[in-house]
C-alpha cells in the first residue's frame, strides 16, 4: 500500500512498440529504506502515434502516465525518473503546438514539484510493454455489451454524460459508487475505485 505522506518516484519509458511506467515509493520496511513497486503501467502504441520521434514518445509517456497515475499523483511530491530531457523541457515550452497542449495536461489540480533526474537509477526495462496485448483489453471491452451495468457505465463515462434515466438504470450497488464518482474509464476500459485501489470490474459482478 502506497504511504501519502512520503513522496512517490514515477519512472517512464518508451520505446518504437509502447509506452511503460512504475511508480514507486521509499517506504521503511524493518527498520531500512526500501524502495519497491507501487503499480505498474503499460499500453502499445496507437497508429496515430508511429511518427513520433524519440523525444516526443518520452513526452507522450510523460503525461499519459501522469493521466493513468492521477489518484496518486495529484496533489503529491513525487520525482520523474527519465533518460530523455525533453520530458524537462516541456514543462517549459512556449511553441504553441502538440508539446504545449501536453504541457497543459500536465498541470494537476493541486500542482506537485516533480525533480527530473537525467538518468534512471534502477532499470526499467522489466516493465514489459507488449507483455498485455490489445486482444485482452478489446475481449474486456466487448464484454462490456454483454452487461447491463457495464455497458450504461461507457455510456455514461464516455462524454461525461448526464442522463439520468440511465443512471437509473443501474444496480442500485453500482449506482451509488457511479454517484460517489468511483468509476472511471480510461481507454475504454472501466476501473472501480476502493478506497486506494483501483481495479477492473468483472461483468457480473456487483462490486
Amino acid at each position: 500500500m502506497p504511504d501519502w505522506n512520503i513522496p512517490f518516484k514515477l519512472y517512464i519509458d518508451s520505446c518504437g512498440d509502447g509506452l511503460g511506467a512504475a511508480l514507486h515509493q521509499v517506504q521503511i520496511i524493518d527498520d531500512k529504506p526500501t524502495e519497491g513497486p507501487v503499480c505498474y503501467i503499460s499500453r502499445q502504441i496507437k497508429p496515430t502515434e508511429v511518427r513520433y520521434g524519440a523525444s516526443q514518445m518520452e513526452c507522450l509517456c510523460f503525461v499519459w502516465a501522469l493521466e493513468k497515475l492521477h489518484y496518486y499523483l495529484d496533489g503529491s511530491v513525487f520525482e520523474v525518473i527519465t533518460g530523455c530531457n525533453a520530458v524537462k523541457s516541456l514543462l517549459n515550452m512556449k511553441t504553441p503546438n502538440r508539446h504545449i497542449r501536453w504541457e497543459l495536461a500536465n498541470t494537476p489540480d493541486n500542482p506537485a514539484y516533480v525533480a527530473l533526474e537525467a538518468e534512471p537509477q534502477i532499470p526499467i526495462e522489466g516493465i514489459n510493454i507488449t507483455d498485455i496485448g490489445t486482444k485482452f483489453f478489446e475481449e474486456v471491452r466487448e464484454s462490456y455489451k454483454q452487461d447491463n451495468n457495464c455497458h450504461i457505465l461507457t455510456s455514461l463515462l464516455d462524454k461525461d454524460c448526464k442522463d439520468t434515466s440511465l443512471v437509473n438504470a443501474l444496480n442500485e450497488v453500482w449506482k451509488n459508487s457511479y454517484s460517489e464518482g468511483r468509476f472511471h474509464l480510461f481507454d475504454g476500459i472501466i476501473y472501480h475505485r476502493i478506497k486506494h485501489s483501483c481495479v477492473m470490474p468483472v461483468r457480473g459482478q456487483n462490486t
